[in-house]
């Protein structure tokens, strides 16, 4: 095999009259009879070779059995295509290369399917054979632009001073939230390693180290249910700093983020980003990563049915709940559009949609119209004064936490129907001020909301678990966590009361969290950090619906890796070696 002189997708006008070697795949091949044209393609791009018999007999003849995907190399001269023959599509397009000397490295059987229609192909096909698909330009680009991606994020730190840290992938399983992947050990009988949720408690030790500054482009497991923006294995940002307040972890940040857009696609975002409240961006949004590429925000209507003969809206309020109401202006509504809305909002949970529509006369039309007061419409003014007539508002009414994420969901859903969100305009946010604890109803106890090391604000001595704020922060961007971080408890005695209020006792805590203890009351620094998801930036970065199809070889819905089938079964005897044995299989 000769050396390659160049990347298919870089010739250019210097190599015009030179003799160069080019190495790919076959991607289209045309034969014109006297003259055959092979599409040669590379990750760079797609260059025209030409075999003609006048260049090389034997060439020519090698290139009647070239197909699709074959791999070969080709040398010849480079030469200026005909003004009316340039293709403009091509970055090529102007060039040619007049083939002297061919050689097929390797053959291919027919295709499982065509790359140019893989985006209508099933997705385990496309995973089964992920290599086929990577083949693709779309892919590379995807791939290449994570690799670049990732090359700035530590460009950025290393500027920052901070340290690139590697934390073991073993460790110990530990309580943090969600279920880990665990690893069973031959030499260490009846015992098991877990793969990490998250480096936590390893980024908070090398504070306690005096790295003072670390971040670590990290590998993190999680056994959990998948969605399109979850894999059971993922890629984080991970950051940890010393001596350091919620600002200066948050500026760190929007530095860092500003720097990756800037240099990754040449985009100047805000340097500074909005700052909403968790209650505020619930009370508007009805979730805690809000969307604000459109308003459609979420109003407290429950005055204005106050009076109301409703019995539906009356239990509501006599159980403390209320209503809340979308007001969407972008669009007049059928009555059978308006149908399709409630059987949309019930496949999301709730239990019944109401919509009050406005005609051109601003009169209010309903199926609850009878008991709307006249000029219901200057009544809807008062808490909505952008109401008009031809508008229209969508009501959910129930316990607030419920009511306001179904209308949250609702308020997604509007804006993707109604196209309001653009993709490429990219709207940053902090929220704050979360929750520092929730309530479990099912096990009757309190949660962290974030994980057990989250410290509170100031004055929560004396307040309820369900009033006290954490110091914690999440960066939000176009309704996706970015990521989420908080200022960390570096006092034993609050850490041991945090773990005890999540019912871990003296002994539990000592078992779980033994190494953090013991370094919190060795010269601990006050600290914080933040954890970034990589493969949803880069979602959201090649505007993507899912985060598979920016990781090389994910998994499926399901957990499954299409391609090398796994997890795959175990022999019982290989499982003896480790003190393991399989219970029978659930009967589904």
């Amino acid at each position: 095999m000769k050396q390659r002189t160049t990347y298919c997708g870089l010739v250019d006008e210097p190599h015009v009259g030179k003799e160069i070697t080019l190495l790919g795949w076959v991607h289209r091949r045309r034969d014109h009879g006297g003259l055959i044209f092979i599409d040669l393609r590379d990750r760079e791009g797609i260059m025209q070779v030409i075999f003609n018999p006048d260049f090389d007999k034997v060439a020519h003849e090698l290139a009647h059995s070239l197909r699709s995907e074959y791999v070969v190399a080709v040398s010849g001269k480079v030469v200026q295509r005909d003004a009316g023959l340039i293709n403009k599509d091509l970055k090529t397009g102007a060039y040619e290369l007049q083939v002297s000397h061919l050689e097929t490295l390797n053959k291919a059987v027919g295709l499982p399917f065509m790359m140019e229609e893989a985006d209508n192909v099933e997705e385990e096909l496309r995973l089964q054979y992920r290599y086929i698909d990577l083949r693709r330009e779309k892919m590379f680009k995807i791939m290449r632009l994570r690799s670049d991606v990732t090359f700035f994020v530590r460009e950025f730190f290393r500027q920052q001073g901070f340290l690139e840290i590697e934390t073991p992938m073993l460790t110990k399983n530990t309580p943090e939230g969600a279920r880990e992947f665990l690893v069973p050990s031959r030499i260490h009988e009846h015992s098991v390693y877990a793969l990490p949720q998250s480096p936590q408690m390893y980024k908070q030790l090398l504070m306690a180290s005096g790295m003072d500054r670390y971040f670590q482009i990290a590998r993190c497991f999680r056994d959990e249910d998948l969605r399109a923006d979850r894999q059971p294995e993922f890629t984080q940002i991970d950051v940890e700093m010393s001596f350091v307040q919620e600002e200066d972890v948050m500026q760190t940040i929007e530095k860092l983020l500003f720097h990756v857009f800037k240099n990754a696609l040449n985009i100047e975002i805000p340097k500074n980003f909005e700052r909403i409240t968790y209650d505020q961006a619930f009370a508007d949004y009805g979730c805690d990563k809000p969307d604000l590429r459109y308003e459609l925000k979420i109003q407290d209507c429950s005055s204005l049915f106050e009076k109301t003969e409703l019995k539906f809206l009356q239990t509501v309020f006599q159980t403390g709940g209320k209503a809340g109401g979308i007001l969407v202006s972008q669009k007049q509504f059928t009555r059978s559009e308006l149908e399709s809305w409630v059987s949309k909002a019930m496949h999301f949970g709730a239990k019944g949609l109401l919509w009050i529509r406005f005609n051109d006369q601003g009169e209010a039309e309903s199926p609850v119209s009878k008991f709307l007061p006249e000029n219901f419409l200057q009544h809807v003014k008062t808490i909505m004064p952008q109401a008009k007539a031809g508008d229209t508002i969508f009501l959910i009414a129930g316990k607030y936490s419920e009511a306001w994420t179904l209308l949250g969901r609702l308020r997604c859903a509007l804006a993707a129907e109604l196209n309001l969100a653009k993709a490429d305009d990219y709207r940053f946010c902090w929220v704050t001020d979360f929750p520092l604890f929730e309530y479990d109803e099912a096990e009757k106890r309190w949660n962290a909301v974030h994980h057990p090391f989250t410290s509170p604000q100031a004055g929560w001595e004396g307040k309820t678990f369900g009033e006290i704020k954490a110091r914690a922060y999440d960066v939000v961007l176009n309704g996706y966590e970015l990521g989420g971080g908080s200022i960390r408890i570096h006092d034993i005695e609050f850490q041991k009361k945090m773990f005890a209020i999540l019912g871990l006792d003296e002994e539990k805590m000592q078992e779980k969290f033994g190494a953090l203890l013991s370094a919190l009351q060795l010269g601990c620094p006050p600290h914080g950090g933040l954890a970034l998801g990589l493969d949803r930036i880069i979602m959201l970065l090649t505007h993507c619906k899912s985060i598979r199809d920016v990781i090389a070889f994910p998994k499926t819905q399901k957990g499954h890796d299409a391609m090398m089938q796994a997890p795959g079964e175990i022999a019982e005897k290989d499982l003896e070696m480790y003190g393991l044995r399989f219970l029978p299989k659930k009967i589904k």
